[in-house]
C-alpha cells in the first residue's frame, strides 16, 4: 500500500493570491522604470491599423463591459491578436488558444489551460514566451492577476528563464505584468497601470506593447 502523501494540486484557473505565497515567495513591487524597455518602442502606427482599431472600438464600446468570456475572445481579443499575427511558420512560433501546462515541483503541482500563449512550435506548444490571462467579464469574482502569475512562474521555470512577460484582461481593462525569478521559490513582479482598449489612444498603445513582444520573441529566437 502507497503511504506517501500526495502533493497538492492547483489549477490555475482556481488559485488565489494566499494559496500561491503559501507556495512560493513572490512579492509585487511598485517600479514603473521596469516597463522602460518594453513600452518606450511606440513606433508609428499605419493608417490601416488605425482605422482597424478605430472600428474595433466601434462594433465593442457599446456591449464590452456584458460580453462573457468567449464573447470578448472572439468580439475583441482575437481580432487585435490576429492583426498583431504572432504566427511567424519560419521561425516556428505562434500563438495557441487553451493550452495545458503542468509544473511539477516535490511540494505542489501547477496545472491548467491557458488563455492564449505565444510559444515555440506550430503543430504543438513546446516553450511558452508570453501568456495572456483571462477574458473575465468585469463584474465576475475571480481575479485573474494569481491566474496569470502562476503561469508566468511556471513558464520561468519550465525554460530555465531568468523573466517573463504577461497581461491580463478584465473588461475593457489591459494589465501588463513583468515577473523575475530571484532564487528558489523566490519571485517578484510589477504591474502597469490600466489600459482601456475602448479608448483610441491607449487602444494603440495596447497594440504597439503587444507588437513589442512579437518582434522580441522573433530575435530571441532568431539568436
Amino acid at each position: 500500500m502507497d503511504n506517501q502523501p500526495r502533493i497538492p494540486s492547483y489549477a490555475f484557473s482556481k488559485i488565489r493570491d494566499a494559496e500561491l505565497e503559501g507556495l512560493v515567495q513572490i512579492e509585487k513591487v511598485i517600479d514603473k522604470g521596469k516597463f522602460d524597455s518594453w513600452f518606450a518602442d511606440t513606433s508609428p502606427i499605419s493608417s490601416d491599423i488605425d482605422d482597424f482599431l478605430h472600428a474595433l472600438i466601434l462594433d465593442n464600446e457599446d456591449l464590452i463591459y456584458d460580453y462573457n468570456e468567449e464573447d470578448l475572445k472572439i468580439y475583441f481579443i482575437a481580432p487585435l491578436l490576429n492583426k498583431i499575427n504572432f504566427k511567424v511558420p519560419e521561425l516556428n512560433i505562434r500563438g495557441f488558444y487553451e493550452h495545458k501546462i503542468v509544473y511539477q515541483t516535490e511540494a505542489f503541482i501547477l496545472s491548467g489551460t491557458t488563455d492564449f500563449v505565444v510559444s515555440e512550435g506550430l503543430l504543438k506548444s513546446k516553450k511558452p514566451y508570453f501568456f495572456l490571462q483571462e477574458f473575465k467579464r468585469a463584474e465576475d469574482f475571480s481575479n485573474p492577476r494569481p491566474q496569470l502569475l502562476a503561469e508566468l512562474l511556471s513558464a520561468v521555470e519550465l525554460n530555465d528563464w531568468q523573466h517573463i512577460k504577461g497581461v491580463y484582461v478584465i473588461g475593457s481593462q489591459w494589465f501588463f505584468v513583468m515577473l523575475e525569478k530571484l532564487g528558489v521559490n523566490q519571485y517578484q513582479y510589477v504591474v502597469s497601470k490600466a489600459y482601456d482598449c475602448i479608448n483610441i489612444i491607449e487602444l494603440r498603445l495596447i497594440y504597439q506593447y503587444l507588437s513589442f513582444v512579437k518582434q522580441e520573441i522573433i530575435a530571441k529566437i532568431s539568436a
